[in-house]
């Protein structure tokens, strides 16, 4: 599996970073909060889910893996990087919800999401990936634009959540944060988080 890799190799806190439904690893995005986790003393990994790893080897723009495809990519990586103790997990968007359903059962030392798909957008009376953040375990940070077409505070505050679960919003952000400063506090946000745990 192709990696890229951010910040001191022998730092104690890893995490495995996953991007989103529609864009790679090697986003503006994906390089920002790499790098500047990294510059904080995380060692991220990023790496592609095989449906987006086949665009760079000339395969079409096909729709993302099937959902059982998508986790046994995240059990792999966790293995390869030495079991669920040793790291943390997360992503963007769908990224982050595929991380949200292994993190239990691979007992890791916790969850980072950047913009975490609450229902289809604009839709949020449709509570279809809720049922297993109600139940979670495992320390959870999900930073989320106030402006989220994906869950909105509006939205959000009435969802039956665990609490291991801390959410943290960003003022104007959108479902990439974008926004004044926003990817800087999101960085800052997940380090702090990272480093706790």
């Amino acid at each position: 599996m192709h990696t890229l890799t951010d910040g001191p190799a022998g730092s104690p806190h890893v995490f495995l970073f996953a991007h989103g439904a529609g864009a790679a690893m090697d986003t503006p995005f994906m390089n920002t909060i790499a790098r500047g986790l990294g510059e904080g003393g995380v060692r991220v990994v990023r790496f592609e889910f095989p449906y987006m790893a086949a665009r760079r080897t000339g395969g079409k723009r096909g729709a993302p893996d099937r959902q059982p495809v998508l986790l046994e990519t995240f059990r792999t990586l966790i293995e390869e990087h030495g079991g669920g103790a040793k790291v943390f997990v997360g992503g963007k968007s769908m990224g982050g919800r595929m991380a949200s359903m292994v993190v239990d059962e691979a007992g890791v030392r916790g969850l980072v999401v950047l913009g975490y798909p609450f229902h289809p957008p604009g839709k949020p009376a449709t509570e279809i990936r809720l049922a297993h953040l109600e139940r979670l375990r495992t320390p959870a940070l999900i930073v989320q634009g106030e402006r989220d077409m994906f869950g909105t505070p509006a939205d959000v505050e009435d969802y039956t959540l665990s609490p291991a679960i801390r959410i943290e919003w960003l003022a104007g952000g959108d479902h990439s944060l974008k926004g004044a400063g926003n990817l800087a506090r999101a960085v800052e946000l997940a380090t702090a988080f990272i480093l706790a745990h």
